[in-house]
C-alpha cells in the first residue's frame, strides 16, 4: 500500500475508529440507561421493526453509491440522476411498508406495530436525501467530518431516546433515537456539503441504466445478507416471545457495536482505496493481507476479551433483568471474530470481480445458512445463535477462498498472518477464565472486572511484544506516523 494511497487510508481508518470509539462508548452509555428504564419486550418489538427497515434501507439504495464510488469520474449528471431516483424508490418503499404493517402487527399480535410503521418508516426517505453526499465525502477521503456527523447524530439521538425513556414512553423511545439519527444525520450531511441537485446538471436514465448490472448485483447480495442476518427475529418473536427476542436482540445489538462500528470504517475507507490499486496486483495483495492483519490484531482480543468477562460486564452495568442475555452475547462474540475478515475479503471480491462471483457466493452461503436455521430454529434461541457463529466462520473460508482465484494473497499466506494474533488472544483468554478469575471470585464486582481486563491487556500486550508479531509492529507504525501527521 504505497505513499500517498496508504497514507490516506491509514488516516481515514484512524478517524473513522476514534469516531467509532467514541460513537461505541456514547450509545454503549445510551443502551445501558433506556435498557434499564425499558423491558425486554419493548426491545423485542423494535428488534421486528428493524429487520424491514434495513431492508427498505438496502433497496432504496440498490448498489448504486458503491458504483459511484468505484467509477473513475463520476459526472454532476451522474449524481443527480442517482439521487432522484433514491427519493422517488424511497417514498414508493415507505408507501408500501405502511400499507403492509397492519397485516404484519395481526400476525404477531401486537397491533402497536401498526401503530408504529408509519412513524419509524419515515427514516427511509429522510436517508435517501443524504445518500449522494455521503458517496461524495467518501470518495474524496474526507473520513474525519463523517466520523464528525455521525457522532454529533448519535450524541442527538441517544439524548432524545434517554429522555424519552425517563418519561415512560416505552418503546418509542428507540423509535425516536433512530428516526433522529437518521435525520440529525442526513442535515448535517446537506449543511457541509457543496453538493445540490441544480437544474443545470443533466439527469437521465442513461447513467443507471449503465451502473445497472453491478449495481443491482451488490443490492442482491446486500439485500439478501440483510435478510439472512435479521430472519432470525422474525421466527423467534412469532415462536417463542418478544420477551427472550428482546434478550437475543439486546446481546446482538452489543456484540454488533465493535464489531459493525470496525467494519464500516475499515470498508469505508479501503473500498475507495482498493478500487485504486486494482491495477496493480502485487500492491493489492499486500494491501489486503496488512489490512485483515491490522483489523485481527484489533477484534480478536476485543471480542475473546467481552466474552470471558460478559457475566460480571452484565451484572454491574445492567443488573439482573438482562442476565439472560448473557448466553447469548458470550457465543455471538465469537461471531465477532469472523464477521470483520469476512466484510474484507467481500470488498476485495466487489473490487476486483464483476458482481457475478459475488452473487453466485451469496446464493451458496444462503442455502447453507437456510438449512442452519431450519435445523436450529425448532430447538432453542441458544440453538439459533451458535448456528450464526457456525455460519460466520463459514462465510469467512468461502469469501477467502473465492479472494484467493482473484489476487495473488494465497490462502496459506492468510493463515500465516493470522495464525500468531490467534494464538495470543488464546493465551490471553485462557489466563483470564482459568488463571485470573477463580482466584478473585470474592472481591467485588467493580473491582473484579477491572482486575480481569488489566490482565488480559497485560497478558495480550506483553505477549505480542514478546514475540514481536508484525501485526504490533505495523499498528505501532501507523499510529506513531499520524502522531506526527497532526502534530
Amino acid at each position: 500500500m504505497g505513499g500517498e494511497l496508504r497514507d490516506k487510508v491509514a488516516s481515514g481508518v484512524a478517524w473513522s475508529l476514534g469516531e467509532k470509539l467514541g460513537t461505541i462508548l456514547l450509545q454503549m452509555v445510551v443502551s445501558i440507561v433506556v435498557a434499564r428504564l425499558l423491558m425486554p419486550d419493548d426491545v423485542g418489538l423494535m428488534a421486528l421493526m428493524t429487520f424491514f427497515s434495513s431492508l427498505a434501507l438496502v433497496v432504496v439504495d440498490s448498489g448504486f453509491s458503491q458504483m459511484l464510488i468505484r467509477k473513475g469520474d463520476p459526472a454532476q449528471g451522474d449524481y443527480k440522476s442517482v439521487f432522484l431516483f433514491n427519493v422517488v424508490v424511497s417514498w414508493i418503499v415507505y408507501g408500501v411498508l405502511v400499507a403492509v404493517f397492519p397485516a404484519v402487527a395481526a400476525f404477531y399480535g401486537r397491533p402497536i406495530l401498526a401503530r408504529i410503521a408509519p412513524v419509524l418508516f419515515l427514516l427511509v426517505p429522510v436517508n435517501a436525501l443524504g445518500t449522494i453526499q455521503n458517496t461524495i465525502f467518501m470518495r474524496q477521503f474526507r473520513f474525519a467530518l463523517l466520523s464528525k456527523i455521525t457522532f454529533v447524530a448519535s450524541l442527538a439521538s441517544g439524548v432524545l431516546a434517554v429522555t424519552m425513556a425517563l418519561a415512560g414512553c416505552g418503546v418509542w423511545s428507540l423509535v425516536g433515537q433512530r428516526l433522529s439519527s437518521i435525520a440529525v444525520r442526513a442535515a448535517l450531511l446537506w449543511f457541509f456539503s457543496d453538493w445540490r441537485p441544480r437544474r443545470t446538471q443533466r439527469a437521465s436514465t442513461r447513467p443507471l441504466r449503465e451502473m445497472a448490472p453491478y449495481s443491482l448485483r451488490l443490492m442482491a447480495t446486500d439485500l439478501i445478507s440483510a435478510i439472512y442476518t435479521r430472519v432470525a427475529q422474525l421466527f423467534i418473536g412469532k415462536i417463542y416471545s418478544t420477551d427472550l427476542l428482546g434478550y437475543f436482540y439486546q446481546a446482538q445489538k452489543l456484540e454488533e457495536l465493535p464489531v459493525t462500528s470496525t467494519v464500516q470504517s475499515v470498508q469505508n475507507v479501503t473500498f475507495p482505496a482498493f478500487s485504486k490499486l486494482a491495477a496493480s496486483p502485487r500492491k493489492f495483495a499486500e494491501s489486503y493481507r496488512q489490512v485483515v492483519m491490522i483489523v485481527a490484531f484489533l477484534m480478536f482480543p476485543a471480542m475473546t476479551g467481552l466474552s470471558a468477562v460478559a457475566p460480571d460486564l452484565f451484572a454491574l452495568l445492567l443488573g439482573e433483568k438482562w442476565m439472560p442475555t448473557v448466553p447469548y452475547f458470550e457465543a455471538m462474540c465469537l461471531v465477532g471474530l469472523f464477521t470483520p475478515l469476512a466484510m474484507i475479503a467481500y470488498n476485495v471480491l466487489k473490487t476486483l470481480s464483476d458482481g457475478r462471483v459475488v452473487v453466485r457466493l451469496e446464493v451458496v452461503k444462503r442455502v447453507l445458512m437456510t438449512g442452519v436455521l431450519a435445523v436450529t430454529i425448532p430447538h432453542s434461541v441458544m440453538a439459533i445463535v451458535w448456528g450464526m457463529v457456525a455460519m460466520a466462520a463459514i462465510e469467512l473460508v468461502l469469501n477467502l477462498v473465492a479472494t484467493t482465484r482473484l489476487c495473488t494473497l494465497s490462502l496459506w499466506r492468510f493463515v500465516r498472518t493470522l495464525l500468531p494474533i490467534a494464538a495470543v488472544t488464546a493465551l490471553m483468554y485462557g489466563t483470564v477464565v482459568w488463571g485470573v478469575q477463580p482466584r478473585i471470585a470474592d472481591l467485588h464486582l467493580g473491582l473484579r472486572l477491572m482486575v480481569q481486563l488489566i490482565a488480559g491487556v497485560a497478558v495480550f500486550a506483553g505477549a505480542a511484544a514478546l514475540f514481536r508479531l508484525e501485526s504490533l509492529c505495523e499498528t505501532l507504525a501507523i499510529v506513531r506516523k499520524l502522531w506526527h501527521k497532526t502534530c
